[in-house]
């Protein structure tokens, strides 16, 4: 991880275990059409959002309770001149007991600053991760406004 990939982070008095659980429950969270197994080390799924978001991640690290790491096989995002910039990219997931309280950091390793897609997906990112993710962990279920408020971040 360097310095210019997107990072984010927020806390909850869930434990590491709920928040585990919940990152791994992706379709409570991560409005869109999500095909394949999301919680199963060495599986693939496949994100899609209309026709203007489509990944495939392969889950290459999954430690209960502690981390979840998702390596971008296949991006396409068509209105980027280079619609793969998420091709080889890691998207992760770092859980950790602080105190009473769990962290949570997410680092969309080689999403950076110099990459067109950035900005968009930098700010589609915070809400999917410190809103929609962070009230899933909270209240235990989908949140209801994550479909509305994905689209407004998506144009």
């Amino acid at each position: 991880m360097s310095k210019q990939d997107f990072t984010v982070t927020f806390s909850v008095d869930q434990t590491p275990e709920e928040v585990f659980a919940a990152i791994n429950d992706v379709r409570s969270w991560w409005t869109g059409e999500i095909d394949g197994p999301t919680d199963v080390l060495g599986a693939e799924f496949t994100y899609r959002y209309q026709n203007i978001h489509r990944t495939t991640h392969k889950i290459t690290e999954l430690v209960p309770a502690s981390r979840v790491v998702w390596h971008v096989t296949k991006s396409h995002l068509p209105s980027f001149a280079n619609p793969q910039e998420w091709d080889g990219t890691d998207i992760v997931f770092d859980i950790a007991k602080n105190g009473g309280r769990t962290d949570v950091r997410f680092t969309h390793v080689g999403l950076a600053p110099a990459i067109e897609c950035y900005d968009r997906c930098s700010r589609a990112w915070s809400f999917f991760i410190t809103d929609a993710l962070k009230k899933r962990v909270v209240a235990g279920e989908r949140v209801p406004s994550a479909q509305s408020q994905a689209t407004e971040l998506r144009g």
